[in-house]
């Protein structure tokens, strides 16, 4: 297949899922039902508000079915930072009040961890940071050693949001419970796309957002294990047995659910198929001389595929690769065009710039193999030019 004619043939390649996912038609049909039928406000008395809270209530049963949990363990957030939020100045207040200041967090968790860490500690609150090895896993054996007296939360994510890697989080979990500390994970990435238990993980604390699995912007869940009782980011009404007021977003809930549901029942199918695209990306990447796959090769997500390519900037080349309709990303898409590196990478043991010289692409069920020859050849060529320039 020539050059002109693929790029004839692709008008777009989106290999950013990881960043967001296009909404599912489905998810729109819903959403669109509930802006044009249901209005009400789900407080309101009357019976287009009573339409509208058991609505409502049926998201929220969809939504703890598809993670095990019980229906009163969700609370509805704008999207996993804020629901981070939450969870971890929730963490912070139940262990101030037990005596308990420290926290244990991994150096790769998202910012939305990192930065409300930040002002924790300028509030009494003190955390050590574990260092990951190269494959991108945290040793379990790392956060046992890391667990003091003193511990209240240990916040270790499912899954990266940049190199893709699993971390056991069934193991710390069942320690953090034996050691009777409370434990966030992060689950943007992970759910919707594998497998995903409160049951099996034991977290206290659990959160993910609705786009990141064909639902819409601007919702998100945490979810709180039955006992702990979240303290709440914004003041006002008795909404969400008053953890979070103001007036719930209806549509875009009734659109995280459905999403939510849909990618449940198609997540076997999805797996397989997401997961033989990216083996045969990586094996055609692999194919340009001198380039290192990010991350460990056997515990990561279907979709993501991280690469490290010596001599290359990586904005440079996602501009040329933008120019020929595919659409990837150099880091998590909330710190596109920050001056810092990954902290990822760098804290996996890359240097800064060879930070800046890794790309990622992450993939959805609507990609194609075709599409996964193109970005190879596409990719291949343009790493040949930069190279020969530098």
């Amino acid at each position: 297949m020539g050059d002109k004619t693929d790029s004839r043939h692709f008008e777009t390649v989106y290999a950013d899922h990881a960043a967001t996912t296009p909404m599912h038609p489905k998810v729109l049909e819903t959403m669109t039902q509930m802006l044009e039928n249901m209005y009400g406000n789900p407080s309101s008395l009357h019976c287009q508000g009573q339409q509208a809270k058991r609505m409502l209530i049926r998201s929220r049963e969809m939504i703890a079915s598809c993670i095990e949990a019980h229906p009163r363990e969700i609370t509805f957030t704008s999207g996993g930072s804020e629901a981070i939020n939450q969870a971890l100045r929730t963490a912070a207040y139940l262990g101030a009040s037990k005596g308990k200041h420290h926290v244990v967090a991994s150096r790769i968790e998202h910012h939305a961890v990192l930065n409300t860490l930040k002002l924790l500690e300028k509030m009494n609150c003190r955390v050590t940071f574990l260092d990951v090895p190269a494959n991108g896993i945290v040793r379990p054996q790392d956060v046992a050693a890391a667990i003091r007296e003193d511990t209240a939360l240990v916040c270790v994510m499912h899954a990266n949001n940049e190199i893709g890697t699993l971390q056991p989080v069934e193991e710390i979990g069942q320690m953090c419970r034996e050691k009777q500390v409370l434990l966030l994970v992060d689950a943007v990435q992970s759910v919707g796309h594998i497998p995903v238990s409160v049951r099996d993980i034991s977290a206290s604390f659990l959160v993910f957002s609705a786009h990141k699995f064909g639902g819409p912007k601007g919702a998100g869940v945490l979810y709180t294990r039955a006992g702990i009782e979240p303290v709440p980011l914004i003041a006002g009404g008795g909404q969400e047995r008053g953890l979070r007021a103001g007036t719930e977003n209806l549509p875009a809930i009734a659109g995280m659910a459905r999403a939510l549901e849909i990618a449940v029942d198609e997540m076997t199918v999805n797996q397989k198929r997401v997961t033989a695209l990216r083996d045969r990306l990586i094996a055609g990447l692999e194919t340009i001389p001198q380039n290192v796959l990010n991350g460990d090769r056997q515990s990561r997500l279907p979709g993501i595929a991280n690469f490290f390519f010596p001599g290359v900037d990586a904005e440079t080349l996602l501009i040329l690769l933008d120019n020929d309709g595919i659409s990837a990303s150099s880091g998590a898409a909330c710190s596109a065009g920050a001056a810092m590196p990954s902290h990822v990478l760098t804290a996996i043991g890359l240097t800064p710039q060879q930070a800046r010289s890794s790309l990622r692409f992450s993939l959805g069920p609507e990609n194609t193999a075709e599409e996964m020859e193109y970005i190879v050849t596409r990719v291949k060529t343009h790493v040949e030019t930069l190279r020969k320039r530098s």
